[in-house]
Order: C-alpha cells, then sequence, then structure tokens
C-alpha cells in the first residue's frame, strides 16, 4: 500500500523521467540511485495498473497513459510546492541545489565573484554553475535557470529581460601611438580590425552616431576568433581594433591596457535574459536567484554591485 510521501516521491519521479527522457538522467536530476528510480516508477504503473514507460536495451519510450499522467501531476507538484511556501511564508529561506547555465565569459568574470554573497544571502542553497556557450536542454540536464547574453527564441522558455550590454571598440595605447586614433567610422578602414566570429556581422561593423544614423563599415581584417575574451588579449597585444563587450574590456581599460576609440558611436547591444521554464508555480530557489540577478544586474545599474 503506497503511502501518501510515496505517492508524491513517485509523482515527482515520474515527471523527471519524462522531463529528461531516461532513468540514468532522472537519477542524476534527482539525486538518487537509478535503482530508486526504476522501483518509484513501477510502484506508481503498479499502483495505477497501466504501463507509464515502454523500456528497451536501446530507448525509453512514454506510453500515452504516461504522457497523460505527467500532464495531470505537473499542476499537482505545482500546487504542493505552492502550498508549502505559502504555510511557510518568509520563515522558510530557499533550500536544495539550484543548477544553472551560464556564458562561459560572462560567469567567470561577472557572476562568479558574487557567488559568495549569494550564498551568505541563502545558506540553504548550494549553487551548480555550468559554464557553456551552448544553449542547453534544461528539461533534459535539470538546469533550472539558464543565462544568456545575445538573442533569445525559445518560445518554450519563459524569459526574462535584466540588463543590456554595449560593445565597444578598443585598442592598445602602443596600437593607437603607432597608427593613429580613428577620428570617425571611416577611419576603420585604414587600421586592422580584430573579427570576434560569434557575431554575425563578420566584417561589416554597424556604427550608429548621435544622430542615431546607422553606418555599416566593411573593415579589414586579418585575423578571426571566437571569444570574446581573446578578442580582448589580442587587441591588449597590439593586433589592432576589437569589438568587445564593455563588461569584457572593463578591468583592461581601468588598467590602462586599453583604450576606448570613438565612444560616441554605438556599436552594438546584446541583451542580458534570464530563462526558466513555463509553471505556474516558480520554485522558490529559482525566484530567490532571479531577484539576486536583478538587484545586481538590473538595466539601471553601469556595472554590478561588489
Amino acid at each position: 500500500m503506497l503511502t501518501v510521501m510515496d505517492t508524491i516521491d513517485g509523482m515527482k519521479t515520474v515527471v523527471a523521467v519524462f522531463e529528461t527522457g531516461s532513468f540514468t538522467a532522472a537519477s542524476a536530476r534527482m539525486g538518487l540511485s537509478k535503482a530508486l528510480v526504476s522501483k518509484y516508477v513501477a510502484e506508481v504503473e503498479a499502483s495505477l495498473g497501466v504501463r507509464l514507460f515502454n523500456r528497451s536495451t536501446r530507448r525509453l519510450a512514454i506510453t500515452e497513459a504516461g504522457r497523460a499522467y505527467y500532464q495531470q501531476a505537473l499542476p499537482l507538484l505545482d500546487e504542493l510546492a505552492s502550498l508549502a511556501d505559502n504555510m511557510t511564508g518568509d520563515q522558510r529561506s530557499a533550500k536544495g541545489l539550484l543548477r544553472v547555465s551560464v556564458p562561459v565569459a560572462f560567469g567567470e568574470m561577472s557572476l562568479t565573484p558574487l557567488v559568495p554573497k549569494f550564498l551568505a544571502q541563502n545558506p540553504g542553497l548550494s549553487l551548480d554553475l555550468q559554464l557553456t556557450d551552448h544553449m542547453v536542454d534544461m528539461l533534459e540536464e535539470g538546469i533550472d535557470v539558464v543565462i544568456r547574453i545575445g538573442s533569445v527564441d525559445d518560445s518554450n522558455l519563459v524569459v526574462r529581460k535584466l540588463n543590456t550590454f554595449p560593445l565597444i571598440l578598443c585598442a592598445s595605447p602602443s596600437y593607437l601611438k603607432q597608427h593613429g586614433t580613428p577620428q570617425s567610422a571611416q577611419g576603420l578602414l585604414e587600421r586592422n580590425c580584430i573579427v570576434d566570429s560569434n557575431f554575425r556581422v563578420g566584417k561589416q561593423w554597424p556604427m550608429r552616431a548621435v544622430d542615431g544614423k546607422t553606418e555599416m563599415v566593411n573593415i579589414h581584417s586579418n585575423v578571426a576568433v571566437n571569444s570574446p575574451r581573446a578578442v580582448k588579449e589580442l587587441a591588449i597585444s597590439g593586433a589592432g581594433i576589437g569589438m568587445i563587450p564593455k563588461f569584457i574590456a572593463l578591468d583592461a581599460l581601468d588598467q590602462g591596457l586599453l583604450t576606448e576609440i570613438l565612444p560616441d558611436q554605438t556599436v552594438l547591444e546584446f541583451g542580458m535574459y534570464a530563462l526558466y521554464p513555463h509553471r505556474r508555480y516558480l520554485a522558490k530557489k529559482v525566484r530567490c536567484f532571479i531577484d539576486f540577478l536583478v538587484e545586481n544586474f538590473a538595466a539601471e545599474q553601469a556595472h554590478p554591485k561588489a
């Protein structure tokens, strides 16, 4: 006879298997052994008298009954989590493991320094940062929040814009001393530029002046690299003019290793977004992290708070 807690644990397990697509991935996501995940699913199937998943040595297939169970179980679990939060209110802090996917450069340079502050504010949480520049499958990999800088077009996720990061043009003082400092967008044509191949613009750099007019400049370049930090290092070494996200160039600017050129013109801007799955109830640990991001990276903040 299944107890209420057994039923809830079984429901959570079935949802995890459905969303990750495998018993192995579900066990990793829930922190349970694969044998226990299999046991919970088997108990749910036995209590219902239906098969939720068809297993084979090669793949796991979801049955119609399994799909119907998932669609009805998910809102029930949301209601249970919401009930617990409403009853405890602010008396209970966020707890558990929070898994966040973050772009490498932003994670290393801007978010990681703030991790001790976040954990001090939320002592019941532990944080697993996954640094990658590739979009992840949140459900399959058990990711709670994805941070992305750039365009976002996944309609299956909740997307919240947090900030806008400008890109700026920079070069080393030695390069500018040797080749001169451009006084206009057309001045870029006479210098070597460093291309970040992550950007779709390639060798056509859009330059928007104070009057709002945008001019496409076909720059000359003899080096391209798919890393903004590498562009910064190349610029510091005197390879040419780089188009670099300001938050990445900031330390080099402060140290005098780079000089911003054409500061009155806008090159590109990228939005910073937090993405998380559609849920009627948002887990408290996710809400705490989103609130922290808003506090430290809100649009009105020029730089992250220390």
